[in-house]
Formats: structure tokens, C-alpha cells, sequence
């Protein structure tokens, strides 16, 4: 049968439309808002305020606890000018590459370009810590709901660990906190190359992380080995890299750089794992028992703390073992978050009680954290006197104001970081035959009876006279025509 259109078709489709609705106008897209909560970065930025404020304070108060912050400040200064990390306190000529291998500090040369104080690198730390409670806090969210992941990332913030870290000056573990954080919350996520590639560079923090990045490796082959074999088999070989990375920067790259043809710290290896094994289990007890109550052993996620558990525990070195320091910071992002996986998977457990016990754990470790806040570092933030500058510290700082730029200073701890950003400064006792042109000391407790004796004996060929003294410490001359 013909389907040809008829006369009156043809005549009715040749015919222009005179009726038709007007031509709507293009759609234009509109933006849509990013709804998700805030709460990881205010949190963030909170806590960032608290660890600077509190870095500063201490900074201003001549509260500097280690040689660390005077060494990093060196070896940033000489990136910012092109140069070799060299930092003459670990002793004359000595390149940093060659005691630890930290090349990640070299980050800090720009912004210490601009800003050449110790107080760069203080605020540089504080940034990192708190970034690092962006993954931990967000990560919790999605497990736990907002109210309970707020919860986890505000006792993170507020952990032991991380507080420690704060008020030990600067150390370049301050670049490993977040880049484990953010790995972690890709594991969790399964986001498995995100989780590979944020660990890749704790190689360059210290020699001791490729290890981290191995046991993190590990975990994401376990969690991946049956949704995603093929990323269980590249997460090995990262695994395997991260070995040999280690073992390669222990055993090759830091001994090329060491005027010792070798890692200086072999001597601190192989203690007995007896030793110091209150100081241990109490360690262990401050990690697991206010920070996750005791529920992170749940999670696989604690296996990345192993390698650095391993190498203070078995160190000889007793100031490992303990709480102390920063050498917990690392540890914080993998306890909170093991809890934070630990807490998902005991909500389907078939004990009531291990559910009862999850469903409140969150509120009891932040109430954990805030009553501990009341005795560690972050506390005295409630004090008026930590945010006025003593008398004392004026006085010392007009004294060390004494020595032109450019001198050479040989110092102890107090005066150390007051002066490396514009003099060549030099370890008490080990000069390495350099004869400085000033002597600047920390002598408030009285243990040096005769200064100038005392500047004797380190130089015998050498004479020094007082050129003042301020609130215990001492600053000292080289005599003209002495060497």
C-alpha cells in the first residue's frame, strides 16, 4: 500500500509556521554549591592559630629546648641561598645530607628567602600539623557522620603526639604528619593510586620513612587484594621500593654525604628490647589507651606505626622510648584513623556491647584529649604571661645584638637559634679547631664557675674577655692579636 503524501500534505508542510512558540532562550548552567561541611578545614585553621600561637610565644619567651631548630635553620638558609645544606653546629663543614637525609626541608628555602627568622620554620610547622587534620577529620566524617568524625579530627588535633611536636621547636617530621594522613584517608577511601602516591615522598623526609612507606604499601595490598588484585600487585612493588629506598639512603646515599663514609647513628641500633621496657609499655599505654581506647588494634591500619615503634624500641638511645620530643608525631594520623576504621567495623559487630562501646568511644577520647590539654603545651595559652615578652629576653637579645654579622659565634642551646640567620655559629666544644670570634652561653643554672676559664680550656690558644652579661647568660670577645 502507497504511503505517498497527498496535495493537501505537501501544500501544509511547505507552508510557513506563523503560530509557533517563541525560541527559548540557551540554558545557562548554574553553578552548583559545594554543600559538603567545612569542618575539617575550620578545624584547621583553629588548631593552625593554636600551634603557632604557641610556637611564637615560646620563641619569644627564649624557650628553645634543642640545638634542632638552630641546625634546620642553617641548612634552610644555605637552599635559600643555592648552597649545599651545610650546618656548622653539627660541626664545621658539615653537610645535613650526611647526619639525616631530609632533602624535603629544601621546600622552606623560598618562604625563608622572604622571611629569614627561625620563627619561619616555626610557623612552616604549624601549617603542616595542621593540615594534616583536614584528611583525619574528613576521613572519620564519612565513617562515622559529622558529629563523630568532628570528634576524632578535634582529639587529633589535640593529641599528645602532635602537642609534643609543637613544642619541640622544628623537625622535618612536620612534612610526614600530613603526607600519612592524606594517604591513609585514600586507603580508607579506596582511592588505591591516591593511596600509593601520597606516601612516595616520606623517602625524602628521613631515612627511616621508606619503611612507613612500605608497611603503608602493605595495607593498601591487603585492602585492595580481592576488589583490585592488579593494585594489590603494584601496591607490592611500592611496598618493595619503599625497602630499598631505605636501605639504599642508610646504606649509600647518607654515608656519600658524611665526612664518616657512614650513618652516624649505627651506634644506637641493636639495643636490647628489655631495656627501658617500663618507659616502653608506658608508651604504648599514652598510644593506645587516650588516643583510641584501646579499640585501633581492630584495625590493619596500625601496622604502619611497626617501623617506627620498632626502630625507638630497639634503639639504645633511652630518649626513644618515651613520650617525650616529637618522635610520636608520626604515629598520631595512624592511631586516630585506625580508631576511625576500628569504630566502622565494630558497628557491625554482633556483640552488643562492642557497638554500645563504639558508639560512645568518639565522645570519650575528645574528652580524653581536652582534659589532657589542661597539662600539656597547649595550655598555657589560657596564661596572660605567655603572650608578653619577658624583661629577661629583651635583656639577652640586646646582648647577643652585640655580635656583628657575619661573626663567628661558638654557643650552647640558649643562644643558638638567636643568632644563626646572620653569623656563623658553631657547636660548644666542637669547633672543629676554628677559633670563633665570640663566645655566647647559656649559663642560668650556674654550672660554669669561671666563664672566662671555661673559654680557656676550649681554646687554650686563644683569649677571651667578658663583653657582658644578662640574666645568666654570658657573651664573651676573642682578645685582639690572639688566634
Amino acid at each position: 500500500m502507497s504511503s505517498n503524501p497527498t496535495p493537501a500534505d505537501t501544500a501544509t508542510a511547505a507552508a510557513p509556521r506563523t503560530d509557533s512558540a517563541p525560541i527559548p532562550p540557551p540554558v545557562t548552567a548554574v553553578p552548583v554549591r559545594d554543600r559538603r561541611p567545612r569542618d575539617p578545614q575550620i578545624l584547621a585553621v583553629l588548631l593552625f592559630a593554636a600551634y603557632a600561637t604557641l610556637s611564637v610565644c615560646r620563641w619569644r619567651h627564649l624557650a628553645t629546648r634543642s640545638w634542632d631548630l638552630g641546625i634546620f635553620e642553617q641548612a634552610v638558609r644555605a637552599y635559600a641561598h643555592l648552597r649545599a645544606p651545610v650546618a656548622d653546629l653539627k660541626g664545621p663543614g658539615t653537610n645535613v645530607l650526611g647526619d639525616h637525609f631530609s632533602p624535603v626541608t629544601a621546600l622552606l628555602a623560598p618562604v625563608y628567602r622572604l622571611f629569614p627568622t627561625p620563627v619561619t620554620l616555626l610557623v612552616a610547622q604549624a601549617a603542616l600539623l595542621a593540615l594534616s587534620v583536614v584528611p583525619v577529620t574528613r576521613a572519620a566524617a564519612r565513617l562515622l557522620g559529622r558529629s563523630r568524625g568532628l570528634a576524632l579530627g578535634l582529639a587529633y588535633g589535640l593529641s599528645w603526639g602532635i602537642q609534643r611536636a609543637v613544642d619541640f621547636d622544628f623537625h622535618e617530621v612536620c612534612f610526614a604528619v600530613p603526607l600519612i594522613a592524606f594517604a591513609l584517608e585514600a586507603a580508607l577511601d579506596r582511592r588505591w593510586r591516591a593511596a600509593l602516591l601520597w606516601p612516595l615522598p616520606l623517602v625524602l623526609v628521613k631515612e627511616d620513612l621508606g619503611l612507613t612507606l612500605a608497611a603503608i604499601a602493605l595495607v593498601v595490598a591487603g585492602r585492595a587484594r580481592k576488589a583490585a588484585p592488579r593494585t594489590a600487585l603494584c601496591a607490592l612493588g611500592v611496598a618493595a621500593l619503599g625497602v630499598l629506598a631505605a636501605v639504599l639512603t642508610l646504606m649509600v646515599v647518607i654515608p656519600a654525604f658524611s665526612t664518616a663514609d657512614t650513618y652516624p647513628y649505627w651506634d644506637k641500633a641493636g639495643g636490647d628490647p628489655l631495656d627501658g621496657l617500663g618507659t616502653k609499655l608506658r608508651t604504648l599505654a599514652w598510644l593506645l589507651i587516650p588516643t583510641t581506647g584501646l579499640l585501633a588494634p581492630r584495625s590493619p591500619l596500625l601496622l604502619v606505626a611497626l617501623p617506627t615503634l620498632g626502630w625507638r624500641f630497639l634503639s639504645s638511645d633511652p630518649h626513644y622510648w618515651g613520650t617525650d620530643w616529637h618522635y610520636s608525631a608520626v604515629l598520631m594520623p595512624v592511631l586516630s584513623l585506625a580508631l576511625a576504621d576500628a569504630l566502622f567495623r565494630a558497628r557491625r559487630s554482633p556483640r552488643p556491647w562492642l557497638r554500645s562501646y563504639a558508639w560512645h568511644l568518639p565522645t570519650a577520647v575528645v574528652a580524653a584529649a581536652l582534659a589532657l590539654t589542661t597539662s600539656l603545651p597547649l595550655s598555657v595559652l589560657g596564661e596572660s604571661a605567655a603572650y608578653r615578652k619577658p624583661t629577661r629576653v629583651s635583656a639577652v637579645e640586646r646582648l647577643l645584638a652585640r655580635v656583628p654579622d657575619g661573626a663567628s659565634v661558638e654557643v650552647n642551646v640558649g643562644p643558638s637559634s638567636r643568632l644563626v640567620a646572620r653569623c656563623r655559629v658553631l657547636w660548644m666544644g666542637d669547633t672543629g679547631g676554628v677559633t670563633p670570634d665570640f663566645i655566647a652561653l647559656d649559663d642560668s643554672d650556674h654550672s660554669i664557675e669561671d666563664v672566662q676559664a671555661y673559654a680557656g680550656r676550649l681554646h687554650p690558644r686563644a683569649a677571651y674577655d667578658v663583653l657582658g652579661a644578662a640574666y645568666g647568660y654570658v657573651l664573651l670577645e676573642r682578645r685582639t692579636g690572639h688566634t
